[in-house]
Order: C-alpha cells, then sequence, then structure tokens
C-alpha cells in the first residue's frame, strides 16, 4: 500500500478532506472529538502531511534551504548545527545542499531549493562565486536571504561573518612580536572577498610593524584544503630563502601544510612557524598544536537563522537587512611562539 492521502484519512472517518485538514491543524471551528479523531487515525495509519502541497497552496514551504561549500568541514558542520537548533526550534526543517566550491553546483542548488518553494535560504559562496545573478534570482522569487561567514557585499541581504581583516591583522601581529621577519601568506583563491580581506589584514600588520613584505611568500594555492596546504607548502621547500612564519588562509590549508614540512624534516616552530584559522578540532590535535583563529561556528548559524526568521515574520517591506560581525578568539599554541619569543 503506498502512502496514505488526506483522501484516504477522509474516507476511513467518514467525514469530508476539508474538515480532516482543519482538525489535523487544530482549527477553532472543529470540536475537540473531531480533531482526536483526525488525530489517532493520522498515527493509526501512518499520515504525513504532503510538503509540495502544502507549499503550493501556502507559496512556500516550512523548509529552508541551507548552501554550503562542504559539509565535511568541521566549521560548515558545526555551523549547521547552530542552523539547525534554532529553525527546528520555530517549526522549520533545513534541506542542506554543498556546493562543493563550485559555482555550477552552487547554481544547481539554488534553482532547486527555489523551486521546491523553500521558506528562505542560507548561504555562504563557494570559492569559484564571482558573479551572483543565482543568487538576485533568489531575491527576486521573493524568498529571503541571508549569507554567512563568506559574503557578497553589494547584495542587500542579511549577513553574518567576522571581521576578516582585523583577525588576520591579530594573527600576523602575534608571528611578528615572536620575532619572525620573513612571514608568507597561503591564500586560498584569488577573486573573493574572505581571501582579499585576510590577506590585507596581514599586509597592513607588516607595515605597522615595519616587516618587509615579500611578494614571492605570497602563494595562491587555489583552493583551502588540505592539499592545497601540501601544494604551498612543497613550494616553499623549493625557495633558496623561505619563510620563517606562515598564515595559512584555514586550518585545514595550515595542516596539509604542517604535515608536508614535518615529512621534509622541519622543526615547527623552531625552523618555520604556522598559523591558520578556524579553531578546527584537528588544529588541537596535532602537536605541537596549531595557532588558530577561533570563529564562533555554532553562534555564527545560530545568528544567521535567527535574522532569517525574523525577516520571515516581517510584513513586506517592512524588514531592513542586518549585518552582523561576530568577535573571534586568537589561540596561541605551540605551532607559533607558545613557549617563547624566537
Amino acid at each position: 500500500m503506498g502512502q496514505i492521502t488526506l483522501k484516504d484519512l477522509a474516507r476511513k472517518l467518514g467525514i469530508s478532506a476539508s474538515t480532516v485538514s482543519r482538525a489535523l491543524h487544530n482549527h477553532p471551528d472543529i470540536s475537540d472529538k473531531t480533531k482526536r479523531l483526525a488525530l489517532e487515525a493520522a498515527e493509526t495509519y501512518g499520515y504525513q502531511p504532503n510538503p509540495i502541497a502544502q507549499s503550493l497552496k501556502k507559496k512556500r514551504s516550512n523548509i529552508i534551504g541551507v548552501i554550503v561549500p562542504e559539509i565535511r568541514h568541521n566549521f560548515f558542520a558545526t555551523l549547521i548545527s547552530g542552523i539547525e537548533e534554532v529553525t527546528y526550534d520555530a517549526g522549520y526543517i533545513i534541506m542542506v545542499c554543498q556546493s562543493n566550491e563550485t559555482l555550477s553546483r552552487e547554481i544547481a542548488n539554488t534553482k532547486a531549493l527555489t523551486a521546491n518553494r523553500v521558506a528562505g535560504l542560507l548561504m555562504a559562496i563557494s570559492l569559484e562565486t564571482t558573479t551572483y545573478d543565482h543568487m538576485k534570482n533568489v531575491i527576486k522569487h521573493g524568498i529571503p536571504l541571508v549569507q554567512f561567514d563568506r559574503v557578497v557585499d553589494e547584495l542587500v541581504t542579511g549577513k553574518v561573518c567576522i571581521d576578516d581583516f582585523r583577525a588576520a591583522y591579530k594573527a600576523t601581529g602575534h608571528l611578528i612580536d615572536c620575532g619572525y621577519k620573513r612571514i608568507g601568506f597561503l591564500a586560498g583563491r584569488e577573486g573573493i572577498s574572505l581571501n582579499s580581506l585576510r590577506f590585507n589584514g596581514y599586509l597592513q600588520a607588516l607595515k605597522n610593524y615595519g616587516i618587509p613584505y615579500y611578494p614571492e611568500l605570497n602563494i595562491n594555492i587555489g583552493g583551502c584544503r588540505g592539499t592545497n596546504g601540501r601544494q604551498g607548502a612543497e613550494e616553499y621547500l623549493k625557495m633558496d630563502n623561505p619563510p620563517d612564519a606562515i598564515l595559512a588562509i584555514n586550518d585545514p590549508v595550515a595542516v596539509g601544510a604542517f604535515c608536508r614540512f614535518r615529512e621534509a624534516g622541519l622543526r615547527i616552530p623552531d625552523d618555520i612557524a604556522l598559523a591558520g584559522f578556524s579553531g578546527s578540532p584537528e588544529s588541537a590535535l596535532i602537536e605541537p598544536a596549531l595557532t588558530t583563529i577561533s570563529q564562533p561556528a555554532f553562534e555564527m548559524g545560530r545568528t544567521a537563522a535567527s535574522l532569517l526568521l525574523k525577516e520571515l515574520a516581517s510584513a513586506e517591506g517592512e524588514y531592513t537587512p542586518e549585518t552582523i560581525i561576530l568577535e573571534t578568539e586568537l589561540l596561541v599554541r605551540g605551532s607559533s611562539c607558545a613557549g617563547g619569543t624566537k
């Protein structure tokens, strides 16, 4: 037997489908007895409302779409947990998609979620995303959009992020305070604001502290995974005058570089120091542990979801998009100068 429908349930109860529907939705015009019978029958026969049919009637569903670059990245997995905690309590469920760091898949995700009439959309852009027509199309369809972590400044939407410039400045300043003079930057991919902001924070710290900037030590590795970090480390190992410290675009990149340096026989931090971004669990598991900028992933998810719910609860035209900047923390560990200055 297939899934039971509202009409099947109404036939078994001997009442109209509209009465059953109103009973299940606790309509005040329906008697308590009928409500009880409808609920008992729904439980007995395993009736589940059709969310697609409901969304067609209401023009939107109780589903909130979430698009992240990679679910396997601990930062985004933790962030999704924060989103789910807030949306579940508000009666929504989330549908999570990953772009796998590609623009084409991100576009496909937005089209699929729009077609499914999601109530709203939460997203962080991929490393390939430098055009935004697909996001503009979401807004054009009247679907509230809130961006988090990696955001597009020119789109007028809710945004939740950190101060990437300030955080990179702080991490670079720490490396300088430890006595390092040739500090490299392992960048992710050119063209996204997060990469530019972190690089500019690094550059400004060098300038303000009077430390030379060596362009050859700024390596764009084209991605944010451990394999990209190993690739960047390989480039540094080929240099006659390599850096004595490196700020990486994120923790996976820093850990990838860390492993390659150790394989090459380098001592960390004596021969080369490392700092990352994210505060991921793996950053504390290597030895020595990685100095990193800890980002409040769970709180970022909660805050982004709260902004979206606030917009959903507002009357049309009465909501003004907000940008919320969350605080970060520099976690000083053994990969830099936790045991003393150089």
